[in-house]
């Protein structure tokens, strides 16, 4: 079969992160390792991006590369404490990152019961619950290997204790009142704690080689099911062409708007980067290799560690980029600093956004079916 004609295409990403946060609960998440738990430092702790901030990195980088914003969003709640409630979208794929990330509407349960008397007195289709699954299949961004990367903590401070006759220091007593500037005072002259001081202890940080999968369904990625549009939702005939697909009748979006979207989206699944808890943990997050194939198995062999048994007690990783494994594979220059290589090059990247918008463009959206 023509690759063009392939249904799915699979993109996997190689990054070095040197010391970072990505997303945090408490503090840098992370999980357990069940096999190499007595060889990893801090009881086998694995750092890691959810698939949740990896997506939206991805759609930030994509409306960024096509200089549009967010479609709205209404955040809901009830009186009287302001409890929540459901969080509405517009379901709308005129904008692009609903076309490319989806939607979710369940309505509350007070509205499905307007819905309902509606319903009863019209044949309007019911909107209560209208979803989309995204055409990007999403993955964490997790180790390569448990042995090639790293969970680091440490202790920081917000110090101020240069110029002490500049910030101030309040206490609150059992009651929650400040005490009084003398009172202050007081408990400054006769302690030994410096409190133009704060300690932060145990703020975890991520360190090592990372990868991340992405599927793109060329099948949904411009086409919208019927059922999953609102009766509110107009589309621009000019836009929009109804046809069919392995999932029933659906509207295309024509050739001249998918032009515009696929090379932003090229863009931000290869140049995406974190940028949420960089403020004092900045990272590059370098993409140091990239595989793309039709073959998921392929995208496996592609980016992958292998375990070194060179006689020591510890086992040993090392990562390999393959380019015989059946993927499309594109090395950027810093690569060569963690894997040797022989064809890492300066243009591997852009190679690699190229390749992607050919395989994107070549598929033949109008006539699936």
């Amino acid at each position: 079969m023509n690759k063009s004609k392939q249904p799915v295409l699979y993109l996997r990403g190689l990054k070095s992160i040197p010391l970072s946060v990505f997303c945090v609960d408490k503090e840098q998440k992370f999980f357990y390792d069940p096999i190499y738990c007595n060889y990893n430092s801090n009881n086998r702790k694995l750092p890691y991006s959810s698939g949740q901030q990896v997506k939206r990195s991805i759609m930030e980088e994509f409306l960024s590369a096509l200089n549009v914003q967010r479609s709205s969003v209404t955040f809901v709640f009830k009186q009287p404490k302001l409890s929540e409630a459901e969080v509405l979208s517009l379901c709308d794929p005129n904008y692009p990152d609903q076309l490319i990330g989806g939607w979710m509407l369940a309505k509350d349960k007070d509205d499905k019961k307007k819905g309902k008397k509606k319903e009863n007195d019209s044949e309007e289709k019911d909107d209560n619950v209208l979803k989309r699954r995204s055409p990007l299949s999403i993955s964490a961004m997790v180790p390569l290997h448990p042995l090639l990367v790293g969970y680091h903590e440490e202790n920081v401070s917000f110090d101020r204790s240069d110029n002490k006759d500049l910030h101030k220091v309040k206490i609150r007593n059992e009651n929650g009142d400040f005490l009084s500037e003398e009172e202050v005072q007081n408990i400054l002259d006769n302690t030994h704690r410096d409190l133009y001081r704060k300690w932060i202890p145990s703020k975890g940080r991520a360190s090592g080689l990372f990868v991340y999968d992405v599927a793109i369904d060329l099948r949904t990625l411009f086409s919208v099911s019927v059922h999953d549009l609102s009766s509110t939702i107009e589309l621009d005939s000019k836009k929009w062409i109804r046809s069919k697909n392995i999932f029933g009748d659906c509207w295309t979006l024509c050739k001249e708007e998918r032009e515009k979207i696929i090379p932003a989206l090229a863009h931000a699944l290869i140049h995406w980067h974190i940028t949420s808890n960089q403020a004092r943990t900045f990272s590059l997050m370098e993409t140091l290799a990239v595989a793309i194939s039709d073959n998921a198995n392929a995208q496996a062999g592609a980016i992958r560690a292998k375990l070194i048994d060179d006689g020591g007690d510890k086992p040993k990783a090392k990562p390999i980029v393959d380019e015989k494994a059946g993927a499309e594979l594109f090395v950027a220059l810093p690569c060569a600093a963690y894997i040797v290589v022989e064809n890492e090059s300066a243009d591997a990247l852009e190679a690699a956004e190229k390749h992607l918008i050919h395989l994107m463009q070549s598929f033949d959206y109008e006539n699936q079916c």
